[in-house]
């Protein structure tokens, strides 16, 4: 069960870069739905900046339930990932990807140099991106009789919840989208009318 009502991720791509003697990191966040597009992604930018040293990557999965991971790739460890990772933490951020492309420029910076490269680099991208608030949601389907749906109908436009598909016949359906802070309550004011019958629940 979900702990938190929302999250905040970003909105769509942004980029960022930084350059420390000769050494170029070109940064790209992407909100992140399921690890199964990471893999896509990676490809795409591999393929486009084929000619990069590294590309280094942090990602979050969330918010509660959630999955970190990190991959320095070939960077020495805990150079690349984990500066990446702090930034999306530190902007309290879920569902996103940051990779960080490498181009050597000759000269070693040290750990404590790619530490700081990575992490402004990161930093840099977050800040050109639009970030936004999302309601966490639980997916609902509730049938009932026609007689019922006065009442049925007050108690969403109290909640203030818009039915996502519905049908009013004599046996009546509507499938909702709740966010979760108010979700039992929702549904236990629902199971107060008799011919409600809530079909299915799926918190998300």
């Amino acid at each position: 069960m979900y702990q938190i009502g929302s999250y905040k991720t970003i909105s769509k791509p942004a980029t960022g870069f930084y350059k420390e003697k000769g050494s170029r990191f070109y940064s790209f966040a992407y909100h992140l739905d399921s690890e199964h597009e990471l893999k896509h992604i990676l490809e795409k930018l591999r393929k486009k900046y084929h000619d990069a040293r590294h590309h280094c990557y942090a990602y979050k999965l969330g918010p509660n339930d959630q999955k970190e991971r990190v991959n320095d790739d070939g960077e020495p460890s805990g150079t690349a990932g984990r500066p990446i990772l702090g930034q999306i933490n530190s902007y309290q951020l879920n569902h996103i990807l940051i990779v960080v492309v490498r181009y050597f420029g000759g000269t070693l910076l040290g750990s404590n140099g790619l530490s700081r490269a990575f992490k402004t680099s990161a930093s840099d991208a977050l800040r050109n991106a639009t970030i936004i608030k999302v309601d966490i949601t639980g997916d609902l389907l509730i049938q009932f009789k026609y007689p019922d749906l006065n009442k049925v109908l007050k108690i969403l436009k109290e909640e203030k919840i818009k039915p996502q598909e519905y049908s009013y016949e004599m046996d009546c359906e509507i499938k909702l989208a709740i966010p979760v802070n108010i979700y039992e309550t929702i549904t236990k004011k629902l199971e107060t009318i008799n011919s409600v019958m809530i079909k299915n629940r799926n918190k998300r």
